[in-house]
């Protein structure tokens, strides 16, 4: 059975055309489909980028062939309608290729528009609440009706979507939390997660297979999506050298969302120490236990996993990896 692994531009590293390009150079050597994540800001100043994300998908559109998504939270910076709207463009400038990623944010990106920044329950049942408005706009506009919407969190005014696909674009919902798993599994197409230990993930499958399973779904259906961050170049020194220097978030062992700047994340990182990447997010230079590892997460079941090099050694890692290590994956 084929492999999908796909690349994840990291428009937080990279200036738009060159993000654009590198995800192009990928599908060349390999890779399948390109996900990227929707920041107003870097994780820290030294990345230095942080292009608007629907902007960039349309180019890929133009320059890939793969599947395309977003991951974004549209409850605090963007309303779930506008949200639904850019994903319908999207998916009908480029059938069947496109999905929609959702999360509930991180306050490093929501915070600029001056909202207040809740607790953890409450930023979750906003997006599930925005899950529902974007999918009850999906369906009423394939449909030709127009719909509303009033909840707790946000209001319709009574509309539709009037540019649409043939087919609503699929939703995974993202989680690192096993609670939000099984509500994935009741209300979303798919999960999508984030590099975390083996046996932190696979209990996250299970609970999404549970939620599909109490609405009635068998969750072998729906997909299940990885984004793998990782740290490759010829050494391993060089490795673990651009492991702290561009993504010390990797070695953090606390939750981030609630930090609100790139420079208060600078601060942190700073205590940030080769060991504490370990169990985290490999570092390595030997292609083989790059594979091995991805392996692993294959085995346990992830449909489609987009892989992150952390470091600036994009077109390098792109070759190396497409040469060594994806033709030895399997599922």
């Amino acid at each position: 059975m084929s492999v999908h692994i796909g690349y994840a531009a990291m428009l937080e590293q990279f200036p738009p055309t060159e993000a654009v390009a590198l995800a192009a150079l990928a599908e060349q050597h390999g890779f399948t489909g390109v996900m990227a994540s929707d920041h107003f800001q870097p994780w820290v100043p030294r990345q230095g980028q942080s292009s608007f994300v629907w902007n960039v998908l349309a180019a890929l559109g133009e320059r890939t062939a793969g599947d395309l998504g977003p991951v974004t939270t549209p409850t605090f910076r963007t309303h779930p309608a506008v949200v639904a709207q850019a994903s319908a463009t999207l998916a009908a400038m480029y059938p069947g290729r496109h999905w929609l990623g959702i999360g509930s944010g991180e306050a490093l990106n929501e915070h600029i528009v001056g909202q207040y920044w809740p607790e953890a329950p409450e930023r979750i049942n906003r997006m599930f609440e925005a899950v529902d408005l974007i999918r009850k706009l999906f369906s009423g506009s394939l449909a030709g009706r127009d719909v509303r919407h009033a909840g707790p969190n946000f209001r319709l005014e009574s509309t539709r979507l009037w540019t649409m696909p043939d087919t609503a674009p699929e939703i995974l919902i993202a989680t690192a939390g096993p609670v939000t798993a099984r509500r994935a599994g009741t209300h979303g197409d798919g999960l999508i997660t984030t590099s975390a230990p083996i046996d932190r993930v696979a209990p996250l499958l299970a609970r999404f297979a549970a939620g599909a399973k109490e609405s009635g779904r068998d969750a072998s259906t729906l997909s299940k999506v990885l984004q793998l961050h990782l740290s490759w170049a010829p050494t391993d020194e060089a490795a673990m050298r651009g492991a702290l220097e561009e993504w010390p978030i990797g070695g953090l062992r606390f939750g981030r969302s609630d930090i609100r700047s790139p420079f208060e994340f600078e601060q942190i990182a700073r205590t940030v120490r080769p060991e504490d990447f370990e169990g985290r997010m490999l570092v390595s230079a030997d292609p083989d236990v790059h594979r091995a590892h991805i392996q692993r997460y294959l085995d346990l079941g992830f449909d489609r996993i987009y892989l992150h090099n952390v470091g600036r050694n994009q077109a390098e890692w792109i070759e190396v990896f497409g040469r060594d290590v994806l033709p030895g994956l399997h599922r």
